[in-house]
């Protein structure tokens, strides 16, 4: 994630202009497959990554498929052969956009073997070689490993497992040069947040990375976030500035959205708006989560949704948004700027129902896949073909109603003296 750390929890100052943003790394009808071991076969950085993805560009069409498998090396594992994965896993969906993190199991929990490192070495250059064959259009992303946590608790030997995986990682780096592929560093920046979560509160920070393989919540909302900026995933949710001035109707500059029906009466502000996107639903009732917002760049980088309202008369103000009253906020703090996106907001809960969709279409196509299509596939029966086909129809209808869902909505806001 970016560098520069989180200033305060609600309150955001609003930066210098900034240079043009690069443009997010997925394009309209973009198919993407998730493929790794068992930390993405958890399918929580991957449904966090979708969730952006759709409540950020709720009028893109990109599907996701997440294809990890528990255990799997460069060579395979328990869903079978390398090429028995890539045939059945990958390809058969011709993504355009493929991510690949590998590398926990590959490195065999031991410190650095040069021969098993070559294994892998030799295993992650066949399979960039044979999906791009297969694929010669497609867009990959290589990914460091997540990290084992060696920070939380003792290293198990000289150095820690970690420093293996980094020096995998590093390996990486020079096959995406190789190959011109993205690459995502999906352990540095949850390292560093997870030192800090660790000076905050260490027994909650353990459970950023429970058993130091396979990152709870909070851990895989930070590998999300690594993912998210490695394809230069915009932080801007919308942007609002009202300017109040008592001879003149309130001015108003807005960013990714708009504002009309603006009032000012009787020292309450009125308006009506409508932004572009909605925020991420981040759930900070979890307070591992909540660690791991406070203890990285996440909100910064990835989840403003600015208002701004300067010239205000009283001391204290009640902000509500379609009749719900979500906080209140001195004259300074309105000022100064807050970010709505770390507030519970018609928004973000509406937010929080696509994602709740995303888990639904995700489950079903992890039971298509896992209980039905590979434990029956030696099975000849046009039955089995037909259901098979028929969860797919049912995952189509949630992705349908997850992409409905996510379409934004004209909000009623007002500001009123605190009582």
């Amino acid at each position: 994630m970016r560098a520069a750390r989180i200033a305060a929890y609600l309150v955001l100052a609003l930066a210098p202009p900034a240079l043009a943003e690069e443009p997010f790394y997925l394009k309209d009808g973009d198919r993407v497959v998730f493929y790794g071991d068992s930390i993405t076969d958890q399918r929580l950085y991957t449904t966090f990554v979708e969730t952006y993805v759709v409540t950020r560009f709720p009028s893109m069409n990109v599907s996701f498929v997440h294809s990890g498998w528990g255990g799997d090396r460069v060579t395979g594992g328990g869903g079978g052969s390398i090429d028995t994965r890539l045939k059945r896993d990958v390809l058969a969906y011709r993504p355009t956009v493929m991510t690949i993190m590998l590398g926990m199991n590959d490195a065999s929990y031991r410190p650095f073997d040069e021969n098993i490192f070559q294994t892998y070495a030799k295993g992650m250059e066949r399979i960039v070689e044979k999906v791009k064959a297969e694929l010669p259009e497609i867009r990959i992303t290589l990914i460091r490993p997540s990290p084992f946590d060696d920070v939380t608790r003792r290293p198990v030997f000289p150095n820690g497992y970690n420093a293996v995986l980094i020096r995998y990682g590093d390996f990486l780096k020079e096959l995406a040069e190789k190959e011109h592929t993205q690459l995502a560093d999906l352990n540095t920046s949850v390292v560093n947040a997870t030192k800090k979560a660790y000076e905050t509160d260490p027994e909650k920070a353990t459970k950023l990375n429970p058993d130091r393989v396979h990152p709870g919540p909070g851990g895989q909302l930070l590998m999300a976030a690594a993912l998210l900026d490695a394809w230069d995933a915009p932080a801007l949710v919308s942007s609002v500035d009202l300017k109040i001035e008592s001879s003149s109707e309130p001015k108003v500059q807005v960013e990714k959205t708009k504002v009309s029906d603006v009032q000012w009466k009787d020292n309450v502000l009125k308006w009506t708006q409508l932004d572009e996107s909605l925020p991420f639903p981040v759930d900070l009732k979890d307070d591992v989560i909540k660690l791991a917002v406070n203890s990285s760049d996440f909100a910064k980088d990835l989840d403003q949704q600015k208002l701004k309202v300067a010239g205000l008369e009283g001391a204290d103000y009640v902000l509500s948004i379609d009749g719900e009253d979500v906080g209140s906020f001195s004259k300074d703090q309105l000022a100064e700027g807050i970010n709505l996106a770390l507030l519970s907001t018609p928004m973000t809960r509406q937010a929080s129902e696509v994602h709740s969709l995303t888990l639904k279409h995700n489950n079903i196509h992890f039971t298509r896949w896992r209980q039905i299509q590979v434990p029956l596939s030696d099975i000849k029966s046009p039955h089995l073909d037909e259901a098979i086909a028929d969860l797919d129809r049912v995952e189509a209808e949630i992705v349908d109603q997850q992409r409905a869902a996510a379409q934004p909505k004209p909000r009623r806001y007002e500001l009123k003296p605190k009582a």
